[in-house]
């Protein structure tokens, strides 16, 4: 006998310091990420707030949201952070969850997040068809960027160490790799 697809009931059930995603009918329970992970997400999230959300020392035009609940399809998926144009999202709906796919995806990987991001969920990004995925690895201390073209996504780039970066669709923005590693 099969098992029977998880549903947002069985989200609802986890404890409050897991992170719960249902990819392909199938439950995920993540633990609350450790210290390098909350760093290098909150670093990105200030600094491509800041440029892109508000415009400021940058050009604006984009939505940018911290673990923003994704309902694409049957799948439920909360990505470290995400953007939107405002093209597409003139305006953050007052809503519990997003049914419009983002423009671009950013995952910190973890030991126990790795795994699932690079495998499980980067297919469902590309078939809602995410322009843009970054994952960023504290441990490993890199920046992969990614560009969707067709139904897959081709690497642009990994950047690594202290570097300054500008990456897509990010690029009028210089980031300091450093930062997210804590080594200004």
């Amino acid at each position: 006998m099969g098992r029977r697809p998880a549903t947002y009931a069985d989200l609802e059930a986890l404890p409050e310091h897991v992170v719960g995603e249902i990819i392909d009918g199938e439950l995920y329970a993540s633990p609350r990420p450790a210290s390098p992970h909350v760093l290098a997400v909150s670093i990105l999230s200030a600094e491509l707030g800041e440029a892109f959300h508000l415009g400021r020392g940058g050009p604006g035009g984009w939505v940018m949201l911290y673990k923003p609940e994704l309902h694409l399809g049957q799948d439920v998926l909360v990505p470290d952070l995400a953007g939107w144009s405002r093209e597409r999202m003139p305006r953050v709906p007052r809503v519990a969850a997003f049914t419009l796919a983002p423009d671009w995806v950013c995952e910190v990987l973890s030991p126990s997040t790795s795994r699932l991001d690079r495998t499980a969920k980067l297919p469902v990004y590309a078939r809602e068809d995410v322009r843009h995925v970054w994952f960023v690895d504290p441990e490993a201390r890199t920046l992969e960027v990614f560009r969707l073209e067709g139904t897959r996504y081709s690497p642009l780039a990994t950047h690594t160490g202290l570097a300054r970066v500008r990456a897509e669709p990010f690029e009028a923005l210089e980031l300091k790799l450093a930062a997210l590693w804590d080594e200004v």
